[in-house]
């Protein structure tokens, strides 16, 4: 096939750790093996080493002392792993460039999912019941017992808080103060909400859904984490999945917020008898793919993206939210490195099928 150059776009802060193999989660030797297996070379860039007048970029490339900034041809291919929004002038102006980007944009907030999905009359009854605001919270706090407040723009469980009906007007509150890592619970007025819940709400969008009763082994809620990824031939794949227990006394199953990882055949044997598990981990498979390809009509270069996946002790399946830039150490925090090893193959095997032909970007 010819080597050839893939673009590996990360944020400032993790392309300054390269040299030094600090790159968080993210695992420089899984992208130099996963690219050798399809004749690449990667190349870690961030946004502002890439000139598109000249068409050469700096980057990082592995040598034999080894990662060094070169100079380069600006790959024609570039897989984003960095954060930026759908409006970033910086990712506009690659792509005016003709280069192919894709996961352009990997930070979509909760809302917008929920709206796109909604739309689909056949994805309907796998969403919660959904309302934003202090306003929608009031809405939901006269039909449900059980409520989850999400930042619309969070991510690893930030901000998440929940309510639950007590008796009569009264509700626990619970949520997870500033630089703190226990969670607060305490009793506030349905009529009378406190100011400092209030407060929160205003400052930054925030969803209110009912709280899906979720499945549980040992007393610990958990739910799934399903990655979707393209690779070649371009279309949509379950890469694998693995469960997130929430920690003992939790209600948030992030592994950030001391959730755990577990293998999900394992966990589902747990918690469901027979045939039932099987069952429910090929439905969402099922409702997986038929999620990322609602998404992909209208994400623009959508092509690799964690779902994270509800099921309720009588085994209804909800969508809980999609994460468009994956953290795949999942897998391997639940001793499934070889699914782990493959959540990086696939997406440069998708690179070298775009690079075997560029038409076939606009066609995925």
């Amino acid at each position: 096939m010819g080597q050839k150059l893939v673009g590996i776009l990360l944020n400032a802060a993790m392309h300054r750790g390269v040299p030094r193999l600090k790159t968080g989660q993210e695992s420089l030797e899984s992208y130099e093996e996963a690219a050798a297996a399809y004749g690449l070379t990667p190349c870690f860039l961030k946004l502002s080493d890439i000139d598109t007048e000249s068409g050469y970029s700096i980057a990082y490339i592995k040598g034999v002392q080894g990662y060094r900034r070169a100079v380069i041809p600006t790959p024609g291919v570039i897989h984003n792993r960095a954060i930026y929004s759908q409006d970033s002038s910086g990712i506009e102006r690659l792509l005016r460039q003709g280069l192919l980007i894709y996961n352009t944009c990997n930070r979509y907030g909760k809302e917008q999912i929920h709206g796109l999905l909604e739309q689909n009359e056949g994805l309907q009854s796998y969403l919660p019941v959904t309302t934003a605001g202090l306003p929608g919270l009031k809405e939901m706090m006269d039909l449900y017992p059980d409520l989850i407040l999400k930042p619309c723009r969070g991510s690893i469980g930030k901000g998440v808080m929940r309510l639950t009906h007590y008796s009569g007007r009264s509700w626990t509150w619970s949520y997870l103060p500033s630089r703190s890592s226990r969670w607060v619970s305490t009793f506030v007025d349905q009529d009378v909400l406190p100011r400092m819940l209030r407060a929160r709400l205003a400052a930054e969008s925030y969803l209110v859904q009912e709280r899906i009763p979720l499945a549980e082994i040992g007393g610990r809620p958990f739910d799934l984490r399903v990655t979707v990824q393209r690779g070649w031939g371009g279309t949509w794949q379950v890469t694998g999945m693995f469960a997130k227990l929430a920690a003992p006394g939790g209600f948030v199953s992030n592994i950030a917020r001391g959730g755990e990882a577990l293998n999900a055949s394992y966990v589902l044997d747990q918690a469901f008898p027979g045939e039932a598990a099987a069952y429910l981990r090929m439905t969402v498979q099922t409702l997986s793919l038929a999620i990322a390809r609602e998404l992909e009509h209208s994400l623009p270069g959508l092509a690799d993206i964690g779902l994270d996946i509800g099921i309720t002790r009588n085994r209804r399946i909800y969508f809980i939210e999609c994460n468009g830039r994956d953290q795949r150490y999942g897998f391997l925090k639940a001793g499934l490195r070889g699914t782990w090893k493959e959540s990086y193959r696939r997406p440069m095997a998708y690179a070298r099928f775009l690079l075997e032909d560029a038409s076939r970007y606009n066609s995925y």
